[in-house]
């Protein structure tokens, strides 16, 4: 019991984040923000989760009913996660439809289910959030707590998304089932500046991310960063017409609500870095990012206005020159996106952990995840071998 004497663990499920002290959830979610340093990423930090509840992000109607699972030891908070009973499989990307058209087809109920997850943020990051010190007895309470109160509510099942890689170690040997994904990560080679890393660049990729930069940054205007004290209420203004746009296109409706954006000015300004299209001091394209402990993570993007290569220049150039710039190792783009590998993104395995109710289902879903792994380590490898990085071979046909 990470060398503590045996402790009796006391697990409850809370409908919300006001009814846990903030420096208690953050001591399990990010301790290594005690001293006031950023946290390794903001996403599961209380200002983050309170700030989608308190909007009306997440909550009833939305499909994501928050049930905050807690772990007490004396009193003591030593783990927690962000768990929602979720009415569909929207807002997650890691996609289960196929499973839930398959358990109903079958005669089953697979809605309602159970999601530890960072509500419509593709981005990893530890799940099971556990004080420094209680590891083994924080991750086997949440676990064994989750799974639970799944059973004890009839329900089909329990997913944990974009967990971190120690995470889905640990869940396999629980006896949870593992499934691997993609995404495209920018890696900072120690550059000191955007040409170091396009030097990196075959010759081709090289020419091409330039034509492209000269071609965005020709739309008629300037391209401005905006965070902490920076940014203003005008500026989310402008973003939600921006996010509007681009939820109502892939999402149907979006996901955040307006006053998320109010919110987040008061208490996530520092986490947020904002970059703007402007033409004449109006904004008409943005993009989103979200500051991590080295990692920049890039969240939404939106315009009013269409002009050639602005989407890659907001979303993936100026986010290079971001962490460049403030010396972040790593750029995490988002779900999705085999258009990104030519611009520097390299293809990175996700995790994700299951478990479902019913055992043939279970079994069945088993089978399914050990051949997705394997295709999904050979598409890394083969990706990877077409990378824009330069080798001599890649020079020759250049």
């Amino acid at each position: 019991m990470d060398g503590r004497e045996q402790a009796q663990i006391e697990v409850q499920v809370l409908g919300s984040l006001r009814q846990i002290a903030a420096a208690d959830w953050d001591a399990c979610a990010c301790p290594e923000a005690e001293d006031g340093t950023r946290p390794n990423d903001p996403f599961t930090t209380h200002r983050f989760l309170l700030a989608l509840e308190d909007s009306g992000s997440v909550g009833t109607g939305t499909g994501w009913q928050p049930q905050y699972l807690t772990a007490y030891a004396d009193g003591q908070l030593i783990a927690c996660a962000p768990l929602y009973a979720k009415g569909h499989s929207q807002g997650e990307y890691i996609f289960d439809f196929n499973w839930a058209h398959a358990y109903e087809q079958a005669g089953g109920r697979y809605y309602p289910k159970l999601q530890i997850a960072v509500p419509f943020t593709p981005a990893t990051g530890r799940r099971f959030l556990v004080r420094p010190g209680y590891e083994g007895m924080g991750h086997s309470a949440l676990v064994q707590g989750a799974v639970q109160f799944a059973e004890n509510n009839s329900l089909s099942s329990l997913h944990i998304t974009f967990c971190s890689e120690v995470e889905a170690e640990v869940g396999r040997d629980m006896g949870l089932m593992h499934r691997a994904s993609q995404q495209f990560h920018w890696l900072n080679d120690a550059y000191g500046s955007f040409d170091d890393f396009l030097a990196a660049l075959s010759s081709r990729k090289r020419k091409n991310i330039r034509k492209e930069r000269a071609q965005a940054q020709g739309f008629g205007g300037d391209i401005r960063t905006y965070s902490g004290a920076d940014l203003r209420p005008e500026h989310w203004d402008a973003f939600w017409d921006f996010y509007q746009d681009t939820g109502s296109r892939k999402w149907g409706t979006p996901y955040l609500t307006r006053r998320f954006f109010d919110i987040a000015q008061d208490v996530l300004a520092d986490d947020m870095a904002l970059v703007l299209a402007e033409r004449d001091g109006v904004p008409v394209a943005g993009a989103l990012n979200f500051i991590g402990r080295d990692t920049l993570y890039g969240r939404y993007w939106g315009c009013t206005e269409h002009h050639p290569c602005l989407h890659f220049e907001l979303c993936y150039y100026q986010a290079i020159d971001l962490a460049i710039q403030m010396g972040l190792g790593r750029v995490e783009a988002g779900a999705q996106g085999e258009h990104k590998l030519a611009r520097g993104y390299l293809p990175t395995q996700t995790h994700s952990l299951h478990w479902v109710a019913d055992p043939g289902f279970a079994r069945a879903i088993e089978d399914y995840l050990q051949a997705e792994r394997a295709a999904v380590d050979e598409e890394i490898e083969i990706l990877t071998d077409y990378g824009p990085f330069r080798n001599a071979q890649q020079e020759e046909q250049d």
